[in-house]
């Protein structure tokens, strides 16, 4: 008999909610400190069940063998009117626990929202990657994602002019 384990990539339910709840506690525990302008009591990042539930977005995860091992999402948005396109796919909430990092999960789940974009016909996608997450901007890189606008911020509440 075979027991070798293949990763699924499979549309996330409302049954995967605790599992994705933890996954956004681990996101933000990530990101906090990349992030000054991060509130401490945050509870809210994402939507999950309105992600689940919306038309326009679409939640992948990655099972193995019962276990999700992975999670992200693509949705879908007007854009800017003075674009040449209407709609872009924005991509958020990619997550892989750090015991199964460095396994492909993460590209697997870009693959299929990538897919699933451009079955709709959005083929516009963009994401937001802190830049003290080197990691994450090697692997978007070699998803195709290239860098596109450099994000800036100043916090001048300690500032004399």
């Amino acid at each position: 008999m075979d027991t070798t384990s293949y990763p699924i990539v499979r549309k996330a339910t409302l049954l995967d909610m605790a599992t994705l709840k933890q996954f956004k506690r681990g996101l933000i525990a990530a990101e906090m400190p990349m992030d000054p302008t991060m509130r401490e009591d945050t509870t809210s990042y994402y939507d999950i069940e309105e992600l689940i539930k919306n038309s326009d977005s679409e939640i992948l995860v990655v099972d193995l063998n019962g276990e999700i091992v992975a999670s992200g999402y693509a949705k879908i948005m007007d854009d800017k009117p003075y674009l040449k396109h209407e709609k872009q796919g924005y991509l958020g909430f990619m997550y892989v626990p750090p015991f199964h990092r460095g396994k492909g999960y993460n590209r697997l789940i870009v693959d299929g929202l990538l897919a699933w974009c451009k079955e709709r016909g959005v083929f516009e996608i963009k994401l937001d990657v802190y830049d003290q997450n080197p990691a994450a901007i090697r692997a978007y890189e070699k998803a195709g994602f290239d860098k596109y606008l450099i994000n800036m911020r100043i916090n001048i509440e300690h500032l004399d002019f």
